[in-house]
């Protein structure tokens, strides 16, 4: 017995019938479907032609052309507080002065990170090298001669050491009787860079630029184990010592968001920093549900996220807008929401998407950011 069922369920033709005639064929203009367009690089003579012209095209290749409409629309929206969360290796992976650019050029307003990420990004800023791999050599002999390995790159231990030396020194600086974040902290060792070494690093431009640089997970990283060592140095001596509250960074960062009449959020990888940036929206809702606090609902309007973890794997990293919609993160499509997400490697595709979008910016400068 067939399971195909009824012919006629099927629309089949029948005898005398063609295709044409039972089938309502659309053309897909009168469906008000878009074109694409084969890509022509003899059209191509700029970063953002490229782009443009792969909007145009299929897979990765348009997302990252919607990923680069979507966040020029965020820069360019005056009332448009943007939030910047990063993961990954993206620092020893060199891709730490895109950030700067993005700091200093005003593409965002706040930064989110991992603790890893921008302790490589210190060693950077503070003069360090980080070198390739050679795969000759064994990860044994590797940590016999101190050199830390992220995937093909590697961190020397040695300017591990030396970052400690100036968090210390830091740390001796503050005043042990007010609680500090890590958004305090990080501004703290932006400016001893900015005292004593040349040349560009995140938190310089941050410091620069007052965005402030939170890292939820802090203690997560080898910052945070830096400063876990002066508080052991401190209770052997007896004497005080600053004390690290995280709480200071969630009242902060709820605030900048609360007084921004629109928020946007461009993230590469995911993790702790997505999900802490993101969870400000139904933070602000059960405070006024539970708490009975009369304060406006902020859900993000604008999303541009670059990361190759799929969704299935029931990851935060993987997770897309739309499901982040019934968390009440972001507003919906059919709400103004507009999303973007780019499912490959960040090292292959952000710098290219900066690169384009500040090719558009300096043709057409956008107008300051009221939330600035």
């Amino acid at each position: 017995m067939s399971n195909l069922g009824d012919p006629e369920d099927l629309n089949l033709p029948s005898d005398g019938e063609t295709i044409e005639e039972v089938r309502d064929l659309h053309d897909g203009i009168m469906d008000g479907l878009v074109p694409l367009s084969p890509l022509d690089l003899e059209k191509v003579d700029s970063m953002d032609d490229l782009i443009r012209a792969m909007s145009n095209t299929a897979f990765a290749g348009r997302r990252l052309g919607e990923a680069a409409d979507i966040l020029e629309a965020m820069v360019r929206d005056p009332d448009c507080f943007v939030v910047m969360t990063l993961s990954g290796a993206m620092t020893i992976a060199k891709m730490g002065l895109v950030v700067c650019d993005m700091i200093e050029q005003g593409f965002v307003q706040a930064v989110v990170s991992t603790g890893a990420l921008m302790a490589h990004g210190f060693v950077e800023a503070a003069g360090g090298v980080h070198f390739k791999h050679n795969p000759s050599m064994s990860d044994v002999e590797l940590y016999a001669k101190g050199y830390d390995r992220v995937y093909d790159t590697l961190e020397l231990e040695r300017s591990l050491d030396d970052v400690e030396i100036i968090i210390n020194a830091v740390l001796e600086e503050m005043d042990t009787a007010e609680p500090y974040g890590s958004a305090e902290f990080n501004r703290l060792l932006g400016a001893w860079l900015i005292e004593h070494v040349e040349g560009r690093g995140i938190l310089k431009s941050a410091f620069h630029h007052r965005v402030p640089v939170f890292v939820p997970a802090f203690t997560d990283s080898e910052m945070g184990l830096d400063v876990g060592l002066h508080r052991e140095r401190t209770r052997a001596l007896g004497v005080p010592c600053p004390v690290f509250d995280p709480f200071r960074d969630l009242d902060q960062y709820t605030d900048l968001i609360r007084q921004a009449s629109r928020c946007g959020i461009f993230t590469i990888g995911g993790g702790v920093p997505r999900n802490w940036a993101q969870q400000v929206a139904p933070y602000l809702e059960i405070r006024r549900v539970r708490l009975q606090i009369d304060e406006p609902l902020r859900r993000f309007r604008y999303g541009v996220r670059i990361c190759p973890e799929p969704v299935h794997w029931g990851g935060l990293s993987g997770c897309t807008y739309q499901e982040g919609v019934s968390w009440g993160k972001f507003l919906s499509p059919e709400d103004g929401g507009r999303f973007a997400e780019v499912l490959t490697d960040a090292t292959a595709v952000w710098p290219l998407l900066i690169k384009a979008v500040q090719e558009r910016l300096r043709r057409d400068p956008p107008k300051e950011k009221s939330s600035a």
